[in-house]
């Protein structure tokens, strides 16, 4: 197989190549160093994010043409997809009504007849493109006006006299002024600059896994000879950058640890074998397999970073409760942070009781805490005489000040910043850290994500719960859902109405103040799914006017009460006391019920436009229902017509499983949207996509655990080009 391409060439030609040093330290010099990249054009550059001649090597085709699939335009297949070369017959440039809108229409013929080109958007063409040109069109050929005709197909100029027939023609992203050929021209330009760099992946890496040596892989995904050997560049390449994230993550995660004595919890002690006993249920397997991988990272002699993913209703917050017990039977204090107040009062309400029967002090912090009993309970965090406090935001504040924390806990944990659960964490010295979701992650994105993080999965909701039906209605067709949730009302039962949030973000309060409700500090943190759909402290008045609506016309019979995040704490708990209760039987809600909200006689529930959600949070939302010895319902009405949005919803009515639907909504993402919202630097990946490359993951992500178990600094010299990639992609090091 030839891996590189063009080098004997090029030697031939007396280009000289670089030494191995001189090539890598090239890597990172401005691209206007590349022959042919002038200082005009390093403008033009810098406006696609390429400043170095890294950023240029690494601007990877985002598609291939193969040119062996060479036709005439009147054998070109209609739906078929390849590529025609010929003579420009006419080209026009036709203006809609909408000004915005304009087409260039190019009539393309060869010794076979005429094939028309669309291109919308592209009205630069009529200075690039001219009556007589040879042109290749390469793209999909569809039938309508009685032609043949391709829509916004690849075009590039040609030679007629020097056919292209068998070349992997790479199509990188481009610009008007700097256009697909020249763009090509000049990356290959700049792989001759880093000619015989060094390859940071250790020799055995490369052998176990029959990898190209990464000059060859760069030559090979730029300028192929086949799409195999494309292919196999590309595996190279995304595993590379995969090892280096996970390097960095690990190390990062080590430093952090760093500069304090962590505690090596007991986890067999009396009150874990207390709090046992008090379960009034058995855990299962799966939760019991959790716990165990819970206990083994808090009984480490280094801090413990876990990551406890749990669809909804798996039972997450059981399994936590042990990590709090070993706590106390290690002599240590445990702090439980939940992003809303009705959550954390979840907390004392569920867990309270059980610490109690095992013999653990515990209380809980809020915004709404009176200030009498706050300063008690700082002063039992400080004197060690208090076990555990579950607590929002509130646990951020100075004066919560622990004698000595080992183990911190922070639920739906995607819902605070980066800062804020450093913040908690730094409560301790060295504290061994839970973070749980009930947001679905597979456990490909998982590591990409969290590769510093041990990993823990429940999926199985405990056999008791029962399932629950989803259902899709047009909006047209709303009348039908209501009455599904009148039978379950007229059943005694209750019910969701959820309407989406309208408007920008709320401002972040600047602390928490008396009487401030701590789930404003939570919606104005969120990170929703589907941004811009949904916002934090949106437009109550919505939940407002559907509850007025419902009560008047819909269900005049029942209480139908409202609960949004513009309401104080205290009238928020008053609504939900109520409908706890049974008093309200109908609760209008924006998505401030999506977690933490637990009401087992709930078993119905309607989500209003319902396309306007992402999958996560329906599922999220779904799992408010069913609860209890009732199976549950669930509406999704929408008058969306978008394909792509009801084939979202169709989704939620094949499975109730979260990770499958996290795995179908990735499927649907484009692969940029995946992991650009990590602070750690995972969005500078490339190429990464996490459900195709499910395995490279997995290989990468262990590779580097036994990299850094062999040499935890990567000081050995076989590792330290690997170390300078690593830092060159993602920075230093914090303290280097």
């Amino acid at each position: 197989m030839t891996a590189v391409h063009n080098t004997s060439a090029r030697k031939a030609a007396g280009t000289s190549v670089p030494s191995r040093l001189a090539a890598t330290l090239a890597l990172d010099k401005p691209v206007q160093s590349v022959k042919a990249i002038s200082g005009a054009r390093q403008a033009s550059f810098a406006k696609l994010g390429i400043k170095t001649v890294r950023d240029l090597v690494t601007h990877f085709p985002r598609r291939y043409i193969d040119m062996s699939r060479v036709t005439t335009a009147a054998d070109a297949q209609i739906n078929d997809t390849c590529t025609v070369v010929g003579n420009v017959y006419d080209i026009k440039l036709k203006q809609t009504r909408k000004k915005w809108l304009s087409i260039v229409e190019i009539t393309l013929v060869d010794q076979t007849g005429a094939l028309m080109i669309t291109c919308f958007r592209q009205p630069w063409l009529m200075d690039h493109v001219h009556k007589g040109d040879w042109l290749q069109a390469s793209g999909k050929v569809e039938f309508n006006y009685g032609f043949k005709r391709m829509t916004n197909p690849y075009l590039e100029a040609v030679d007629p006299s020097s056919p292209n027939g068998g070349v992997i023609l790479a199509v990188h992203p481009a610009s008007e002024k700097v256009p697909a050929k020249l763009m090509r021209t000049l990356v290959g330009n700049a792989l001759d600059a880093v000619c015989g760099l060094d390859d940071p992946l250790p020799a055995r890496l490369r052998i176990r896994y029959d990898f190209y040596s990464r000059g060859s892989a760069l030559r090979c995904i730029h300028f192929p000879h086949t799409m195999d050997e494309a292919a196999q560049a590309r595996r190279r390449l995304t595993y590379e950058e995969v090892l280096l994230l996970e390097l960095h993550l690990m190390l990062a995660a080590e430093k952090r640890g760093s500069g304090g004595e962590p505690c090596a919890h007991t986890v067999d002690g009396p009150h874990v074998a207390a709090l046992e006993a008090a379960l009034p249920f058995s855990l299962t397997d799966e939760q019991a397999r959790a716990r165990d991988e819970i206990f083994a990272a808090m009984a480490a002699p280094r801090p413990a970073n876990h990551l406890l993913l749990g669809d909804v209703g798996t039972g997450k917050t059981a399994v936590a409760a042990f990590g709090l017990a070993a706590a106390a039977d290690s002599g240590g204090q445990a702090l439980m942070m939940a992003p809303t107040e009705v959550l954390a009062q979840q907390y004392a309400r569920k867990l309270g009781p059980l610490l109690d029967a095992a013999g653990v002090s515990w209380a809980l912090l809020t915004g709404t805490t009176d200030m009498s009993a706050r300063t008690r309970i700082c002063a039992g965090l400080a004197d060690g005489s208090l076990s555990v406090l579950f607590g929002t935001h509130a646990l951020l504040e100075p004066d919560v000040r622990p004698a000595r924390c080992t183990f911190v806990v922070i639920d739906e944990q995607q819902r605070f910043g980066v800062a804020q659960r450093e913040k908690l964490v730094a409560k301790g010295a060295c504290a061994d850290v839970l973070a749980m979701t009930a947001t679905p992650i597979p456990r490909s994105l998982a590591l990409a994500l969290y590769g510093d993080m041990t990993l823990s999965y429940l999926h199985h909701r405990p056999l008791e719960r029962q399932p629950t039906a989803t259902h899709v209605f047009p909006f047209a067709q709303r009348g039908a859902a209501y009455e599904l949730v009148r039978n379950e009302l007229e059943a005694g039962r209750q019910a969701y109405v959820v309407c989406p949030l309208v408007g920008t973000a709320a401002p972040k309060p600047k602390k928490a103040d008396k009487g401030a409700s701590d789930d404003d500090y939570a919606y104005a943190n969120i990170a929703i799914e589907d941004a811009g759909d949904m916002a934090a402290g949106g437009d109550a008045r919505a939940a407002i006017d559907e509850a007025r609506f419902l009560q008047a016309k819909i269900f005049p019979g029942f209480e139908v009460g409202v609960l949004h995040g513009k309401m104080k704490a205290e009238e928020k708990r008053e609504v939900m006391d109520r409908f706890v209760s049974g008093e309200v039987r109908v609760l209008v809600a924006t998505t401030v019920i999506e977690v933490g909200v637990d009401v087992p006689n709930a078993t119905a529930m309607v989500v209003e436009d319902a396309d306007r959600f992402g999958l996560a949070q329906l599922h999220q939302l779904r799992g408010r229902v069913g609860r209890g010895e009732h199976p549950g319902v669930v509406c999704l009405v929408s008058a969306s017509k978008a394909p792509a949005a009801l084939e979202r919803l169709a989704a939620m009515e094949r499975t109730n499983d979260g990770f499958e639907l996290a795995e179908f909504d990735l499927s649907l993402r484009r692969e940029g949207d995946i992991l650009g919202n990590r602070q750690s630097g995972a969005s500078v990946l490339k190429l990464v996509n996490v459900v195709r490359d499910k395995d490279v993951i997995e290989a990468a992500h262990g590779d580097a655990r036994r990299l850094l178990e062999g040499d935890p600094n990567l000081s050995d010299p076989a590792h330290q080009a690997l170390r300078y990639e690593m830092v060159r992609m993602f920075g230093p090091l914090e303290g280097e």
